[in-house]
């Protein structure tokens, strides 16, 4: 289930996390506002399934969305936990205009603000200054993206699993367990002896 908000109730927010990965000017948001939507997806409603086209920019305003592939025997794989202030989308749909190998879900009730495809080239052709910023705001997330994967790839379980709390420790409570084992590519079996071992320590200290 998902319902339609008021995108001028967050207009504040918006300016704030835009403004924290590259400047921009408030006359500027002002000026993309009429390009967006913003939507509340209840918990667990799938946002994208897999196949169909992504056609929307997604920004996070509240809650948790997380982006999956899913495998055979009921296996998922998950990609990216999107919560306040980060972007989401199929990249490769959304860029190529391919079917999602991916599917978008909400972890939490979340709000959500949007951009169409086609919104977007409007606003490319209306206000040049917005085709620079997107530019910004893509490096930005490709270099995160490339962080996370190399972080993936050098460090052993336990590093990326303390790593991971010590910069987001609101998320062990926030997230499900197995979502969060398999968006840090740990077993669950290792990742519940080391969330049990966090406690311990926690306890004796």
């Amino acid at each position: 289930m998902a319902r339609m908000l008021d995108v001028r109730n967050y207009i504040e927010p918006f300016y704030q996390y835009i403004d924290r990965m590259v400047e921009v000017k408030k006359e500027h948001v002002h000026q993309v506002i009429p390009f967006l939507d913003i939507k509340l997806f209840e918990k667990k409603a799938i946002i994208l399934q897999q196949g169909e086209i992504d056609n929307y920019l997604n920004l996070v305003m509240k809650g948790m969305v997380r982006k999956y592939i899913p495998l055979k025997n009921n296996r998922q794989v998950t990609l990216q936990l999107a919560t306040e202030g980060h972007f989401i989308q199929s990249d490769i749909s959304f860029n190529v205009r391919s079917p999602s190998e991916v599917v978008m879900e909400a972890v939490e009730s979340s709000i959500v603000i949007r951009m169409h495809y086609n919104k977007m080239n409007e606003l490319f052709q209306k206000y040049p200054w917005s085709e620079e910023m997107a530019r910004m705001l893509a490096t930005q997330m490709a270099i995160k993206k490339d962080h996370r994967h190399y972080n993936l790839l050098k460090k052993a379980p336990r590093d990326r699993f303390l790593d991971y709390l010590a910069k987001n420790p609101h998320m062990l409570q926030r997230t499900p367990q197995k979502i969060l084992a398999s968006y840090l590519n740990i077993k669950p079996e290792t990742f519940s002896r080391l969330k049990h071992l966090i406690r311990d320590n926690a306890k004796s200290s």
